[in-house]
């Protein structure tokens, strides 16, 4: 198939829309459903997203992908007890396989954006993994292969109308690229830099030098998804996923901010009292991730007020205080912190501290290193200079 028809551009007045090829065949094979453009787009950057992430660390991977930018992204680690049950698979009777527990990871990290999200698998898609997306809000999927049974779990959802496609894991594109804009021709050579080797972080200008084996892959995992992430863009990762993307902000430090703020928000959703909510047994996924959200957030008498808390919980809960939440975020250490480009002042390294960071990647060259640096220093934190400049536009 060289050419495929769409319904519709970006939005419904831009028509005609299609994707084609000038030579060969489309790398792709649409097995159910009737992707967008806009799902296209995400499909596209997920899919090379996850597969250098299995390529940079040998374990399966997974992206949770909205609006041309991840949501999340992790590889198939294992899943504490804790993380089962706030990603809301601690019920499956299957066993979760690497890849279901990847994509578990991708898509629990931040679920209010995941919502309605487009999911890249870097392996075979199983039935394990076919059962845990069925039970979410989402458009679409690519892998490079289903088996029989996840297919027919996913050709199910949605009514029949679940967007399942097959890629071709042996397509590689041309070097050079172009789009338009305005009716002008851009062109460049693709961005083909390599993030496998662990040389990326010999250039350690910090007193602390040590960066274990461990935060090498977590740093990778932020610096990949970073590659496919609108710029400019911060990213926090620990334990092989993604805890808070900051994309598209026109300031670095208000990336730093809102990543470690989404950062902050999935470590607060393990916090013992945040666990044991007393939730109605009837109330929707979509409704709990954000009653969590709101009641860990500055606004949470939004959903405790008398007259509102009994459409969520079967008793009132008492508020997470400002101590409490202080407290609880102060035990979240050993976090890796990617950056699309230099760092140009200290301010984001303070905000970076605030959520247990204590591993830097990032391209250096401001300035004003010797002011990051020092900031670093005064917290203990490891961070790599890789010169390497990462926007995705």
């Amino acid at each position: 198939m060289k050419e495929l028809a769409l319904k519709y551009g970006c939005n419904p007045n831009q028509k005609p829309s299609r994707v084609y090829m000038e030579e060969g065949e489309l790398p792709i094979e649409v097995l159910n459903g009737r992707p967008g453009y806009i799902n296209l787009l995400d499909a596209f950057n997920s899919w090379q997203l996850v597969k250098e992430l299995k390529a940079a660390t040998g374990m399966p991977s997974a992206a949770s992908f909205k609006h041309v930018s991840p949501a999340g992204a992790a590889v198939g680690a294992p899943l504490s007890d804790t993380l089962k049950k706030i990603y809301f698979v601690d019920d499956v009777k299957l066993p979760l396989t690497p890849i279901a527990t990847a994509y578990a990871r991708a898509r629990g990290a931040d679920r209010m954006s995941s919502f309605g999200d487009f999911i890249a698998l870097s392996d075979t898609c199983d039935e394990a993994t076919a059962t845990l997306i069925k039970r979410e809000v989402s458009d679409g999927i690519i892998a490079p292969d289903y088996t029989p049974e996840a297919l027919a779990i996913l050709k199910a959802k949605r009514n029949g109308t679940y967007c399942v496609i097959k890629m071709d894991s042996t397509y590689q594109p041309a070097p050079i690229e172009r789009k338009q804009v305005f009716g002008v021709t851009f062109e460049q050579g693709r961005n083909e830099i390599d993030l496998t080797g662990d040389n990326l972080f010999d250039n350690i200008p910090t007193e602390n030098k040590d960066i274990p084996a461990d935060a090498k892959r977590d740093l990778k995992i932020a610096l990949i998804t970073l590659k496919y992430t609108q710029s400019n863009s911060v990213c926090y990762v620990k334990d092989g996923q993604a805890i808070g993307i900051g994309a598209g902000q026109q300031s670095r430090i208000h990336c730093t901010r809102l990543a470690g703020n989404k950062a902050d928000i999935w470590w607060l959703r393990q916090c013992p009292k945040v666990l044991a909510l007393p939730f109605r047994s009837d109330i929707r996924r979509a409704d709990r991730d954000n009653t969590i959200d709101v009641y860990i957030g500055d606004e949470y008498e939004d959903v405790l007020r008398e007259g509102t808390w009994q459409n969520f919980f079967t008793e009132k809960p008492e508020p997470l205080t400002a101590e409490e939440k202080k407290a609880w975020l102060a035990q979240n250490t050993g976090v890796c912190l990617g950056s699309d480009a230099f760092f140009p002042f200290g301010d984001n390294i303070e905000r970076a501290h605030k959520s247990g960071v204590q591993y830097i990647a990032q391209a250096g060259g401001s300035v004003r290193d010797d002011n990051v640096i020092e900031t670093c220093n005064k917290y203990g934190i490891a961070m790599a200079f890789t010169g390497i400049r990462l926007f995705h536009h």
